[in-house]
């Protein structure tokens, strides 16, 4: 069957939606056509361009100028011939190529479809990414090709100037309704009122619908078996006369193929030769008019016979007879003259006719040869056929002694049998090694042929005659598409998505390899076989409203819990793609991703939201027990920092005393000393983290306190002189950005401490190799006031950050401190509405932004 090409048709809103949505660009072309007859595309006009595409290409939605005067380079790298192709023939098509001119300079993936008088383009650029091995080869690979391409679009545009001056009747159709896609000037002037280019041949000439002629071109089109007639009559409204007229053709039709071989439209090729035909019937009715005379001289002769009787009766009788005789053998001359004339004028307007046919022969684009006699003697050679071989003299030589290579080979052995039965022999594509100059290399050719016998006046063969083709390049590109099917094959093979094609019948013409696990057969077993057959009656059941949806035409996204037997049960999520070929739904294209893991994760956090909002309805009550638990724990902790106070202190004191009545010195207890030290420094960190607790605590019982507005920069400029010592220590710098720093809602003290915590560990936490640095600007976001202090210091590890406001957690042991400064700028500022994040690079430095929350 042939190939399927890919029509979406979602609802608009649908279709819209995912136009504006697409990250692929997308853009729709309309063709412009040259002015006249056998109108050629020559450009094409935007239409619209998706967000996505004017992203990329920086352009706006409809832009005014046409894609070549855009991207005039186009041409030369194949762009514009892909969009050509893909468009005359309406299969989906994929380009890649690296476009180097016009402003770009990006790789891009580009698939195009016929939408029926638009041209829809998707594209990717992958300009944000490095660029592959395959990238960088394409890249050099490409200034190879542009030669080759400009060559090959010479030679297909001196082709197609060819069959344009060409005097034949050539035309071509696509589908099974014989759409004309390209008709020469010949053929349209034989109906120079009539618009043929993209009408059915029905529609165009609707008179040879009583003639047999659609049945002929159906059943070309059908079979594939070429078809020669000669003078066949076609009555028809030739040059716009009005009325029908009977008109004669020579008429050669030529199935056309697609890259996949499969039958896709007809060449029809043929000469007018009414005038032959005519002359040949004017030759007849000559020689039946001599006939005629014959007869009436045969009946004056008798006629004389009598006149003479009875001039022997009479004499007197005999003059006037022969006078009057005298009389009609000079009218008889005349007419006899008369009719030999007319005889030769008609012989030579048939031989003018004949002379007029072997140069119509002459000009055929088909490489054309009459071979005679058992020895297959070149009597004939077009040029088309001479051009196949410039460097070798074919004419007047037997086939064998002109071309030896042929020798053995199939094309040989089948012009011998064609000879001796006289049956017409065709081949398509034959592989055919020959050398076209003399003494040269083989060269493989492949050509579409037909060898049909030559018979003498007796019926008996004579010769054959050679009507070619060479297709050499159809049947490279066929090859290279059958590679390029392949490598689909293993693209899908490769994927986890079941991809398939169904039928407008419901049944599966495609199938990749994903299926084999699901129904435990072959991709290739189940092609020509129902979907419900397949998948089961109680599977299809889920599927087939949406089943029925896709073949009347409609694009469609669907999930759905499939029991496909009683052992695999699946859910999965469907996209069902329409193929929209000449307004008629052929079939649907069907990819079906397993979700299964995921619904039934999606049906366990379910189940987990619902046990989450019975424990949350649980948190809640116990909620306000645990803000009395808090209140209870901070009264505790004050008190035991309260009590612990005056212990410490008579420990300080007793140490004191103990050093003041030690001898300096001792030598019999020389560790003392050191013990005393230590003990002294233990009290002194157990003071501090008592202070320390005392302000955790008053932190929490100032959560409700009121804020006033406080300036920013004033409490900076209080801090940065308090550091001042420090400043001067280390060398360290301080750039204030805080020009357009506003006011903030939050305690005074509370807001001191937080900068003087960021402010000195910035300058605590330096890096070694590099005097500190401190950046301390001020923005506004979204309802925030936000104080950023950079430094480039030490920086922190990912796992670090987790633990940095932790309380008494301390990530650096090289520096005196407790750990609860963080975690006391972290409380104060989310008591009063705020946050504080952390960005950090080890090695780099750190940059800690606090929110401060507005009004």
């Amino acid at each position: 069957m042939p190939a399927p090409t890919l029509t979406s048709g979602p609802a608009p809103e649908l279709l819209q939606t995912l136009f504006d949505v697409s990250l692929t660009g997308v853009i729709l072309f309309r063709p412009v056509y040259e002015p006249g007859a056998g109108a050629a595309i020559t450009d094409l006009a935007y239409v619209r361009l998706n967000p996505a595409a004017q992203r990329m290409l920086q352009l706006p939605e409809v832009p005014e100028h046409t894609f070549l005067t855009l991207y005039p380079r186009a041409s030369e790298t194949g762009i514009f011939a892909f969009y050509r192709d893909t468009f005359l023939s309406g299969q989906a098509g994929r380009y890649d190529v690296n476009y180097q001119h016009d402003g770009l300079d990006n790789y891009f993936h580009l698939a195009a479809q016929r939408a029926g008088e638009l041209l829809v383009v998707s594209f990717t650029d992958t300009s944000d990414h490095d660029r592959s091995a395959a990238e960088q080869a394409l890249r050099e690979s490409q200034a190879r090709e542009k030669a080759a391409r400009a060559t090959a679009e010479s030679q297909q545009k001196r082709l197609r100037e060819v069959l344009m001056e060409l005097p034949a009747l050539i035309a071509c159709f696509t589908g099974p309704s014989h759409i004309y896609d390209f008709v020469n000037p010949s053929y349209q002037q034989l109906f120079p009122d009539r618009m043929l280019l993209g009408n059915p041949l029905r529609e165009a000439l609707p008179e040879l619908v009583r003639q047999n002629f659609l049945e002929l071109f159906d059943e070309v089109y059908r079979t594939g078996v070429p078809f020669y007639g000669t003078e066949l009559e076609a009555r028809g409204d030739y040059h716009g006369e009005g009325y029908l007229t009977y008109r004669y053709f020579n008429v050669y039709l030529q199935a056309l193929r697609d890259e996949q071989g499969r039958i896709n439209g007809l060449l029809n090729f043929g000469y007018d030769v009414t005038e032959q035909v005519r002359a040949r019937h004017k030759s007849t009715e000559a020689q039946q008019q001599v006939l005629i005379l014959n007869e009436e001289l045969s009946a004056t002769n008798e006629e004389l016979m009598a006149s003479n009787e009875e001039i022997q009766a009479n004499n007197a009788e005999l003059l006037h007879s022969q006078q009057q005789l005298n009389l009609l053998n000079q009218e008889l001359e005349s007419r006899v003259l008369q009719r030999t004339l007319a005889l030769l004028r008609a012989q030579n307007e048939a031989e003018r006719q004949r002379a007029r046919l072997e140069n119509f022969f002459m000009q055929a684009p088909a490489s054309i040869c009459i071979l005679d006699g058992p020895e297959l003697v070149f009597e004939l050679v077009n040029p088309a056929y001479q051009q196949l071989f410039p460097g070798r003299r074919l004419l007047g030589l037997p086939l064998l002694e002109a071309l030896p290579e042929l020798r053995g080979h199939q094309v040989w052995h089948t012009l011998q049998q064609v000879y001796r039965t006289g049956h017409t022999h065709e081949e398509t594509g034959l592989l055919i090694p020959v050398a076209p100059y003399e003494g040269g290399p083989l060269h493989d050719f492949y050509f579409n042929y037909i060898q049909q016998a030559r018979t003498n006046e007796d019926g008996q063969v004579d010769g054959v005659l050679v009507f070619a083709f060479e297709v050499t390049e159809q049947v490279k590109a066929r090859h290279a598409a059958e590679a390029s099917a392949w490598q689909l094959r293993v693209v899908t093979d490769a994927l986890p998505v079941l991809i398939g094609y169904i039928d407008h019948e419901g049944r599966y013409r495609f199938a990749n390899k994903a299926y084999e696990s699901w129904f435990n057969q072959k991709p290739e077993q189940l092609l020509g076989r129902e979907v419900r057959e397949v998948i089961g009656e109680e599977a299809f059941s889920q599927v087939q409203h949406y089943f029925n949806r896709a073949l009347a035409g409609e694009a469609l996204q669907f999930s759905a819990r499939m029991p496909y037997r009683e052992d695999f049960v699946r859910y999965i999520h469907t996209s069902y793609v329409p193929d929209l070929r000449d307004g008629e739904v052929a079939g649907f294209f069907t990819l079906v991703t397993d979700v299964t893991e995921q619904e039934l994760a999606r049906q366990q956090v379910q189940d987990l939201n619902d046990e989450l909002r019975a424990r949350n309805d649980e948190l809640h009550a116990t909620n306000h027990q645990l803000r009395h638990i808090n209140i209870d724990l901070d009264n505790f902790i004050y008190a035991a920092s309260h009590d612990l106070k005056s212990p410490i202190t008579n420990i300080e004191g007793l140490l004191q005393v103990l050093q003041e009545h030690l001898p300096p010195g001792s030598p019999q207890h020389p560790d003392v000393a050191p013990i005393l030290a230590m003990m002294q420094d233990s009290v002194l960190r157990f003071k501090r983290t008592i202070d320390d607790l005392s302000d955790v605590t008053k932190l929490q019982k100032e959560h409700d306190l009121p804020s006033t507005d406080v300036a920013l920069a004033d409490v900076v400029e209080d801090v940065r002189l308090d550091l001042q010592p420090l400043l001067s220590q280390t060398g360290g710098q301080l750039l204030l950005e805080l020009q357009d720093c506003p006011s903030v809602s939050f305690s005074t003290k509370n807001l001191r401490s937080v900068v003087y915590n960021l402010l000195s560990n910035a300058l605590k936490f330096r890096h070694a190799e590099r005097v500190p640095l401190v950046r301390i600007s001020c923005r506004q976001v979204d309802g925030f006031t936000v104080l950023s202090v950079q430094d480039n210091g030490l920086g922190l590890e990912q796992s670090q950050q987790a633990e940095l406001f932790t309380m008494f957690r301390r990530l650096h042991t090289h520096v005196d401190g407790t750990g609860i400064g963080l975690y006391m700028v972290k409380r104060s500022v989310e008591n009063a509405g705020g946050h504080v994040e952390v960005e950090s690079v080890p090695g780099v430095g750190s940059t800690f932004s606090v929110f401060f929350k507005r009004g």
